[in-house]
């Protein structure tokens, strides 16, 4: 081990010690100790300022929400898509679901690497959003289903890391009291994203304004977005995690001789010990499954629900409008919220993520039931099923969106510093192999009904009344599950190093194995259908 990577274990170790990990709040008390950052950078930087931090924030905030837009855009438009295109059910199912999912999720763990280990995160991102822009501009330029295919899959090559690589920048920038709040503004660009394609798709619609010009304004106002993000951010220095980082030169997570290539080498630690801290925590796991069988539920009402609700009140011309103004308000207000309870949570920091995504998600699932369900419960009346449906839905919103992000600070918290990037990936690429089988299985049920019939919006209904509260619960179980495991991990109380055993290795090698075939076997069947459909 050479001198510049003694002097990293060094700094983890101490840093550690510094740290009362048994409580959170001392996280907080110690965030502006120089002691306490990681010393990865060649030399000190200048205090940043609440502005610069504001406006950073604001920045990461405009990519995600211009990524989250382009993916609402074209669930609110399902129909132009499906229509202009000349696509089957199957096709929308294959570009909404494994198509940009595999990319996504293949991609986000190698460039997070990248970004983490060449301590280039700011740089790595810039360049994902410029790539992502390109492809969203050639999606509108699309004339089939292919091209817009492999036009989407670029995209999820350049928007793979985006998430990842904004959480952990985020959780360097701000003192860790501030955490929670700051992350929850930056995740309010879903809801905004949802709110503004609502908002297109009204004029588009009344205007008779193809959908493929709003593809192609995403891409050339992401492509400025690119250029400014590069000028403006600045790589932030790294905090401490809460929990003890592995040390990368234990010789029970590598050992051999004397490497020709010390980066090599060093690259091999650093992934085998970021590897090693995940799969030694008691909650990671559970944290990822949970909360991909929350986002499962949540990708199928974001594809699927608008255009079923458009068909079930086809004589509301402002449907999507209003809808898309309760997705913003509603949904912006709760993911505030949800931060600001863990903010004032105090010594219950740590955990209030948990447990306001799994009752807060259950709770939902019954106003989720209602929506669907609203047209006949108001007997057949319009009128009346339209208000029913705003108000639960609301309902549904307030009570569903506090989580994304509290969920996102604890695991910036929970996860190893030096490789926050790429730890975070890994889990966003886990819960992103998950939710992209929603629409991917929604496309196959509904392959052999056409998009404008009755039997496709009753066989619609059926799935969204079934699948987004049954993931709810799902989910909201395994997070309560998962309360104790957090608690542990805080403390200290993982599996030691060198003392995984083969059952626990082996586990994770048939999970990743058996997940594995279950994606590829979905992703080739989609397309084997939509050739032979097509």
């Amino acid at each position: 081990m050479d001198a510049y990577e003694e002097r990293n274990v060094s700094h983890e170790h101490e840093d550690f010690k510094k740290l009362a990990v048994a409580n959170i709040d001392s996280l907080s008390a110690n965030a502006n100790d120089p002691s306490n950052h990681q010393g990865y950078h060649k030399s000190r930087r200048p205090v940043l300022t609440v502005i610069y931090i504001s406006f950073s924030i604001f920045i990461l905030f405009l990519n995600y929400f211009l990524a989250q837009y382009d993916k609402f855009v074209l669930s609110y438009f399902q129909n132009d898509v499906i229509n202009s295109l000349k696509l089957t059910s199957t096709d929308y199912g294959v570009l909404s679901g494994y198509a940009t999912g595999i990319a996504y999720a293949l991609l986000a763990i190698p460039v997070a690497f990248v970004a983490d280990y060449a301590d280039a995160r700011v740089w790595v991102l810039s360049v994902a959003a410029l790539w992502w822009s390109l492809c969203v501009l050639f999606q509108g330029l699309s004339h089939n289903f292919w091209q817009i295919l492999l036009a989407r899959i670029g995209m999820g090559i350049g928007q793979a890391p985006v998430e990842a690589l904004s959480i952990s920048i985020i959780s360097d920038l701000v003192e860790p009291r501030w955490l929670f709040l700051s992350e929850s503004f930056f995740y309010v660009g879903v809801y905004l994203g949802e709110a503004v394609s609502g908002q297109i798709a009204t004029a588009f619609d009344a205007t008779g304004t193809p959908w493929n010009k709003a593809m192609i304004a995403i891409g050339i106002a992401g492509i400025v977005l690119a250029v400014v993000t590069r000028i403006v951010l600045r790589e932030p220095m790294r905090r401490v995690s809460v929990m003890a980082p592995v040390q990368s030169s234990d010789p029970s997570i590598f050992s051999g001789g004397p490497q020709s290539n010390r980066k090599i080498a060093h690259a091999k630690r650093q992934f085998l010990a970021s590897v090693s801290q995940i799969v030694r925590m008691r909650s990671f796991w559970i944290l990822a499954l949970s909360s991909g069988a929350r986002q499962f539920s949540g990708n199928v009402f974001g594809w699927y629900m608008p255009g079923y609700l458009t068909s079930l009140y086809p004589s509301e011309p402002d449907l999507l409008s209003n809808y898309g103004i309760i997705v913003g308000a509603v949904g912006s207000v709760a993911v505030v919220l949800g931060g600001t309870i863990c903010t004032s949570a105090g010594k219950y920091r740590a955990i209030m993520p948990l447990y306001i995504t799994a009752i807060g998600g259950m709770i939902s699932a019954a106003f989720v039931v209602v929506m669907v369900f609203s047209l006949d419960l108001a007997g057949g009346n319009q009128d009346r099923g339209v208000q029913i449906l705003y108000g639960v839905m609301s309902a549904a919103y307030i009570t569903a969106e506090l989580w994304l992000g509290a969920y996102a600070s604890l695991l910036a918290m929970l996860l190893p510093a030096r490789t926050k990037t790429f730890c975070l990936a890994i889990y966003t690429s886990t819960i992103i192999l998950i939710y992209s089988s929603a629409p991917q299985i929604i496309g196959l049920a509904l392959q052999n009904y056409d998009v404008n019939s009755e039997a496709y919006i009753e066989k619609t209904r059926d799935i969204l009344a079934i699948l987004i509260p049954v993931g709810y619960w799902v989910a909201g179980i395994g997070l309560l599950f998962c309360v104790s495991k957090v608690k542990a991990d805080i403390a200290g109380d993982v599996v030691e190093v060198g003392l995984i055993t083969r059952l626990r290795k082996g586990a994770f090698i048939g999970f990743w194995l058996a997940f594995g075939a279950l994606t590829i076997a979905l992703f080739v069947t989609s397309l084997v259908i939509a050739s032979l459909v097509g």
